[in-house]
Formats: structure tokens, sequence, C-alpha cells
């Protein structure tokens, strides 16, 4: 082909979606919010689909979000002690569904290791007729700061083969756990897998008057389990009131009050709300163990 003739539409791509896509950011976005303009405005062009903006969205969300922004609440970890019967602890494993465990020594601040489901498992399929050692398989625990930023948190998983690491506050107290999972939801929304029960336990007792509530319980289910008279004329499900409320998606520890009910988002994404804990009215006040 001579210097003078075009180039084929397809010899290098850049009269494809990935030429119009970088012909879209010349001259390149000043800031993050001018770059997430062109990202919406290149896919309403159909460069590339709602899904896949998102996913974009959500690796730049990951630069910018913190380890306390996501992790998992000291009061909803589940833990193991260290000192349980391994019968004890298997119970535990099949219950939750985890393959990961934090094992806790005399109070959830002393975290000496991970246990992963397997190892007990393994000890049960040998049929082994000597007494189990947690502290023989256990992992060594990683403690993270509450103010790591994701993006550096997963790079660091990836190199060190780890996938649940333990946050600790600025006086060295355990404040929550974060995994692997955890991160990459930020990025692709939420990760179900074959362990997750097909039947929705929509509410779960955590104190006297205080209960988890799963975002797509419905608004007449609450009201009939707990004796409230929330309104369901525009929304069916809490977790659409919440939003409705707000006129936006509410980021995680926003607190929502409705006829005296104070609801506080335990988990959510950019595109949905999950789980929320709702106080009702009169409920004591306490504290975390």
């Amino acid at each position: 082909m001579s210097d003078d003739q075009p180039p084929s539409r397809t010899s290098n791509g850049r009269n494809g979606w990935l030429g119009r896509l970088v012909r879209r950011f010349s001259p390149h976005p000043k800031d993050r919010a001018e770059l997430i303009d062109l990202l919406r405005e290149a896919r309403r062009d159909h460069l590339f689909d709602d899904e896949e903006e998102s996913m974009l969205e959500g690796v730049l969300d990951v630069s910018e979000m913190q380890v306390r922004d996501v992790m998992i609440p000291r009061s909803q970890m589940v833990v193991l002690d260290r000192d349980a019967e391994p019968a004890a602890l298997l119970e535990a494993i099949i219950d939750s569904g985890h393959s990961r465990f934090p094992v806790i020594g005399d109070d959830r601040d002393e975290v000496v290791g991970i246990l992963l489901a397997k190892d007990l498992l393994r000890f049960y399929a040998e049929n082994s007729s000597g007494r189990f050692s947690i502290r023989e398989v256990l992992r060594p625990p990683i403690f993270i700061p509450e103010s790591k930023r994701l993006n550096v948190l997963l790079r660091e998983f990836r190199v060190s083969h780890n996938h649940m690491a333990i946050v600790v506050d600025e006086y060295g107290g355990v404040s929550g756990l974060l995994t692997i999972e955890d991160v990459l939801e930020q990025i692709v929304g939420d990760i179900g897998d074959e362990h997750d029960p097909d039947e929705i336990a929509y509410f779960n007792k955590e104190s006297d008057g205080v209960y988890t509530v799963t975002a797509l319980a419905r608004i007449e289910d609450f009201n009939e389990e707990f004796g409230t008279g929330l309104g369901d004329d525009e929304y069916d499900t809490i977790g659409g009131l919440v939003i409705g409320e707000l006129g936006r998606l509410p980021r995680r520890g926003e607190v929502v009050s409705l006829d005296d009910i104070q609801f506080t988002v335990i988990k959510s994404d950019r595109r949905r709300v999950y789980t929320l804990r709702a106080r009702l009215p009169g409920a004591p006040r306490v504290s975390s163990d």
C-alpha cells in the first residue's frame, strides 16, 4: 500500500471503538470529574455498555476509597475461638459458608491467626485419630490500617496471595476485616457464589431492637415483622425506601431516620444497597464487643 493511500479501517483499530475512544479523550481530561463525564459520553455513543462503564468507574473509585469505606465491621465478623473443640469449629464453618476465619484468643482484639476451612475439613476427611491442633494450621494474620487505599491493598493481595486482612484502628484495636472479594465487588458489583443461600433471611437480630435487614426485604413484610407503619405507596423494598428518602444511592455508614426507625447502611456499592441495620424505637444503645 502506497504512503498516500488512506490506512485500512481495521489495520490498527484507530477507526474502531478504540480509535474513537482515544479521539474522545483528546485533549486529555483535566480531572477525575471530566474523565467520568467523558466515559459516560462514550457510553452514550455506544463505545461500551452500561456494565462496562460501571466497571471503569469502579476502577477509578477503588483508587480513591479507603479500607474503612468497605470493610466488614467488627460486630459483623464471624470469628472462631482458638480453644473451641473441632466439632464446634466445624459447625460454625458450615453455618457461615465462609472459607476463611479469623481465630481469636481472649477477645476480638486478639486475632491470633486465620483458619482455612479446608484445613479443618482435611482433618476430618483423613479420619485422623489424633487431636486436632488449630495452632498448627493457623495462617499468620495480615493487619492493615483503616486508612489504606483499596487499590494499594488489592495490589498487595495479588502479590502476597492473601485473601483476607484484619483492619485495625489508630489504637491497635480490631475494627473489622476485608477480603479480596470485598475489594473486587467495588469494581464488578456483588459477587454471589454457590454457597449463597437460595432462601434469604431478610431479618437477623443483632441485639434487642436492632436488626440486620436485607435491602430487598419488602416494606410490607418489615411492617408485619416489627409492627411498624412504613409507607409502601411509592416503593416496595426497604432499600428502595432509603434510596428514595436520600434521593440517591447511599454510601456505607450513612444513616436515614424514617418514622423513628434509624437505618444505617452496612453494605452498598454504586449500583445498589445490599444490607442495612435497623434500630427500632426504644432500642437500647449497646456497644459492640
